[in-house]
């Protein structure tokens, strides 16, 4: 599996489909504690679901044994090949039995894909699922829109559209983590259950927010591409690509976690004065209608009229309309994270602050000291010497001269 999301999900569907038959399954993945999953392996599985990189440090551990394994399943393929998996794989494929069944899934078949389905599969059948005969994937329940934005009231029109008729569960897709963090906290503070999931984040927040997402606590989820492939949630009414996808690939995989099971979906794509030109090529691509996407903003009637947002909506969430629990009302599950915490998140606590403990001096004596001591500092006897209360100030004197001739030596 690529991403540890997909994983952890694979792993639930066929924990559920294995109920029967009692088939032991296990799930390793990075971001967790070794030890849980080393004793599971050590207790015995039958099904091992995970990512590449977490299987090949098990099996240079010796904790699993890949000499016994009797079928091999590649999901999401091409995307394990963008995210630089195709040498673990080939690792993996090289520790396997030769007589062994490999099965490949694929939503794209670049030329590596096929080379490797051509170097390690033997026999093998090209099963193609699609909706139609038109060449590509595009659910045929999904309505699509395509809006020319400018950068500065995006965030207005994505509030606005939020507040849609009939809008359920939302999956916002960004481009970067820090936009991603960025509009989550400008939701929420807009009155909106938002919660962001990036790769930034620990392996126990990204799974809060994936729960807090199902379980309806909250119904806006900004991610990153992380979340683009294999995730599965029932009810995603409409998905926003915040940013331009980069390319026709990533604007399929984004769109279609709506309009799944023949239910009906909206996806909506923000396309910025900079980002035509790339929105251009991925229209031909997919031979999509809108060329020339119509030049929006938030006060747009026709923006309004087309994704049936009410009229007068504004860009904060009314009170009695914040229904939604928050990802605050879901638990944090301690999973053993790994790798370096995040002082920025929900759960942490605050930073303590070090106190600054600065040395006072006087006239280069530390003043603490000289007053433990009883001795005066300096300054202070210098005065005592003088007579006086305020310590002696050495002033420097001035010559006054008139046309070059010392006044004070003329005046003697």
């Amino acid at each position: 599996m690529p991403t540890r999301e997909l994983a952890i999900q694979v792993a639930a569907d066929l924990s559920t489909a294995s109920k029967r038959t009692g088939a032991r399954i296990l799930t390793v993945y990075g971001g967790r504690a070794y030890e849980p999953q080393i004793t599971g392996l050590k207790n015995g599985v039958d099904i091992v679901v995970g990512t590449p990189g977490r299987l090949l440090d098990l099996e240079g551990q010796r904790h699993l044994d890949l000499s016994e394994v009797t079928a091999l399943v590649l999901d999401e393929a091409d995307k394990m090949l963008d995210l630089g998996f195709l040498p673990d794989i080939e690792r993996i494929l090289g520790k396997v039995p030769t007589e062994r069944q490999i099965m490949l899934f694929s939503a794209t078949m670049p030329s590596e894909i096929v080379a490797l389905s051509r170097n390690y599969l033997r026999r093998p059948t090209h099963v193609r699922a699609s909706d139609d005969d038109s060449g590509h994937t595009l659910p045929a329940t999904t309505e699509q829109h395509v809006f020319r934005t400018h950068q500065m009231d995006k965030l207005e029109m994505l509030a606005r559209l939020l507040q849609a008729e009939g809008r359920g569960l939302t999956m916002v897709f960004c481009q970067t983590k820090r936009a991603c963090d960025q509009v989550s906290t400008a939701l929420k503070g807009r009155g909106f259950a938002a919660a962001a999931v990036h790769g930034d984040l620990g392996q126990s927040q990204r799974e809060r927010a994936l729960r807090a997402f199902r379980n309806g606590k909250i119904d806006v989820l900004v991610a990153t591409d992380v979340a683009a492939r294999g995730l599965d949630v029932d009810d995603v009414t409409h998905v926003v690509n915040y940013e331009c996808p980069d390319d026709e690939k990533t604007y399929t995989h984004r769109i279609g976690r709506t309009g799944r099971a023949g239910r009906a979906g909206t996806a909506v794509t923000f396309v910025d004065w900079r980002e035509v030109a790339r929105w251009k090529l991925i229209n031909g691509a997919l031979d999509l209608p809108f060329p020339e996407p119509p030049e929006t903003y938030s006060t747009s009637g026709h923006f309004f009229e087309a994704l049936r947002i009410p009229a007068g909506t504004k860009g904060t969430l009314a009170k009695e309309l914040r229904d939604r629990a928050g990802l605050e009302a879901e638990e944090v599950e301690d999973i053993g994270d790994t790798g370096r915490p995040r002082h920025d998140r929900d759960d942490a606590p605050p930073r303590k602050r070090r106190s600054r403990n600065r040395r006072r001096t006087r006239g280069g004596a530390t003043a603490e000291r000289a007053a433990e001591s009883g001795e005066k500092a300096p300054d202070a006897r210098s005065a005592e010497a003088a007579g006086t209360d305020k310590p002696a100030r050495s002033r420097p004197r001035r010559r006054r001269t008139r046309k070059g001739v010392d006044v004070q030596n003329d005046q003697e």
